[in-house]
């Protein structure tokens, strides 16, 4: 520590740890940037450290990034606001590298210092360093200054602001594609903090060269802006400015285009209005649910229940309704899941009626699909469709695809429809429950796969919650009782599993009477793995049952089991001894 007071130590160590060769080393040190400025106190690091950090050729791109993103927030280390322009030379030069991540970094560090600026200083630092970078040479700078102008623009007086919107101007003509993407991306960002009047002139220009670029890269970035130039603008403007150019870009000739159309559709539609959008924005939607590209189609597929909410029943049959049919047969599975994933959505928009005779048939054909995550995505939305057309009519039409897919060849479509069996029990009650699914509830503790047997030990407790402790007395404890003799130990441990599951929800006396013996009983098996798993439900018994029915019955048990040939039976008989002696002290 006596070494630090030395004046140069802290910046000669730097300086030797960023010319060192290792990575690691000059890495540490750029993290300990804040420690360092702090030891040399804030006039120091303004005139040694930054000076220093600026010059710093370093060529590792990690290094590089650290920097940029310490002196986002160095502001504090130099003094304050007063002097953050100390620190734009350095993030000027890092915006010029090679590396696209260090770039991002080093324009996120200045927008986030250029925030705290004062106005004047903005004018006299951050302005210069926006257009010296917008004139850079290589096109990597130019590229970085498009993300300034948003913080620049608003402090300037009206004649810098003019000049800072030509400059924008020229930089979505540039010739590298690059720079025009990113003039094109930043665009919503710059066309918020710009005056109205300015607005419909200049950006709007500047908007419509970006639309018709020849590289189909810019031209998507473009319809982004579309959405947020959308929100600037009045409806009657956003309707004659706007509204062409998401039409025309509904039938671009890049595929890409039109994929990033379908997915801004909807924000688009809540720019230009309801009425325009049923009038000029359904029969593009409509095109895009029809494309030729799957990805396209899934994008538009996704969208399909937010467009009927603004479309309403009426339209939404005559327009959207028939393409959905198409998707629900489309050749790629990956429509047919996008599709599946909202399509459920659809039913509270058309009601009972349209939903009874033109979305239950689409439905079922989803459900038998061939391709488990499109059945999946079926499976978990019914509770949107059983609001609407009521449990009666949903247990007719789907419950029979719901048992077919409970002995699905694929397991996640199998553990999907598991977990869904609590929320259908819930909508069903008990009468329809036992008659229909009780079965297959059982059937699925002999799963092959553990998962299933898993999920389905845990789903006979939620059962038990949800119809009480008497139902399952009689639906469920005798069955699983009776399945403790199965000739293999896996499925023996699935039973003890759930014995262990209910037997919070049964309570005290049908667990001492019932419950207990059984698991007693399976002390005595020959496999090792059983009787380490009796261990451990037993101890999780021990707050169920009385502390007389723990002193008679359950220690007896684990003594026996804590003295058996296998060293894992062992040591869990011991967890369970020890539970009960700290049961019995607190007790």
């Amino acid at each position: 520590m006596a070494m630090l007071d030395e004046p140069l130590y802290p910046i000669a160590i730097l300086i030797d740890e960023l010319k060192n060769e290792d990575i690691q080393l000059r890495l540490n040190s750029i993290r300990r940037l804040s420690t360092i400025a702090r030891a040399l106190g804030e006039e120091r690091t303004r005139k040694e450290l930054i000076p220093f950090l600026s010059e710093n050729n370093d060529d590792d791109d990690e290094v590089l990034l650290a920097m940029a993103e310490e002196l986002g927030v160095f502001i504090p280390y130099v003094g304050g606001v007063e002097y953050a322009h100390v620190l734009l030379p350095p993030l000027e030069t890092l915006c010029s590298v090679e590396e696209t991540c260090v770039r991002d970094k080093a324009v996120e560090s200045l927008c986030r210092i250029g925030s705290q600026m004062k106005e004047s200083d903005i004018v006299d630092w951050f302005v210069p360093l926006v257009k010296r970078l917008a004139a850079g040479e290589w096109f990597t700078a130019r590229v970085s200054s498009c993300g300034l102008f948003h913080i620049a623009y608003p402090s300037s007086p009206d004649m810098l602001k003019a000049e800072l919107r030509s400059i924008y101007g020229q930089l979505c003509q540039d010739d590298m594609p690059m720079v025009r993407r990113s003039a094109a991306s930043n665009l919503g960002k710059f066309a918020s903090t710009v005056e109205q009047s300015h607005l419909k002139t200049d950006v709007m220009s500047m908007f419509e060269d970006l639309t018709q670029d020849d590289q189909d890269s810019v031209r998507l970035l473009a319809v982004e802006g579309c959405a947020a130039l959308g929100k600037l603008l009045e409806p009657q403007e956003c309707v004659s400015h706007i509204l062409p150019v998401i039409i025309n870009f509904s039938q671009d000739k890049s595929w890409r285009v039109r994929y990033m159309v379908a997915n801004q559709l909807y924000e688009l539609s809540e720019a230009v209005g309801p009425e325009t959008t049923r009038s000029d924005l359904v029969p593009a939607y409509v095109r895009l649910l029809r494309d030729n590209e799957a990805e396209v189609r899934i994008a538009a597929a996704g969208k399909v229940t937010k467009f009927c909410q603004i479309l309403g029943p009426a339209l939404a049959i005559q327009h959207i309704l028939p393409c959905v049919k198409e998707l629900s047969s489309d050749s790629s599975q990956h429509v047919r899941s996008a599709l599946a994933s909202v399509i459920m959505g659809m039913a509270p928009v058309l009601g009972k009626d349209a939903t009874i005779e033109q979305l239950l048939p689409i439905f079922l054909s989803l459900l038998k699909d061939e391709f488990p995550d499109v059945r999946l995505n079926i499976i978990s939305k019914l509770d949107q469709v059983n609001q609407v057309i009521g449990i009666d009519l949903l247990s007719q039409s789907l419950l029979p695809a719901i048992v077919e897919l409970a002995e699905d060849r694929h397991w996640r479509v199998r553990l999907a429809i598991i977990e869904y069996i609590p929320l259908l029990a819930s909508q069903l009650g008990v009468r329809f429950f036992d008659d229909k699914l009780g079965a297959l509830c059982m059937q699925w503790l002999e799963d092959k796969v553990f998962s299933i047997r898993d999920a389905a030990a845990n789903n006979l407790k939620r059962l038990a919650e949800e119809f009480g402790p008497e139902w399952a007395m009689q639906h469920i404890v005798p069955q699983v009782l009776d399945k403790m003799n199965n000739p293999h130990y896996l499925y023996r441990m699935t039973f003890l599993h759930a014995i262990a599951l209910l037997s919070p929800v049964m309570g005290s006396d049908i667990t001492y009477q019932r419950l207990l013996p059984v698991v007693i009983n399976a002390s005595k098996d020959r496999v090792p793995n059983i009787k380490f798993n009796v261990a451990k439900v037993l101890q999780s018994l021990l707050p169920i049952v009385d502390s007389s029915v723990v002193e008679k019955t359950i220690r007896p048990c684990l003594v026996e089991l804590s003295e058996d040939p296998d060293v894992d039976v062992r040591y869990f008989a011991h967890q369970a001894i020890q539970s009960c002696d700290q049961l019995m002290i607190s007790g």
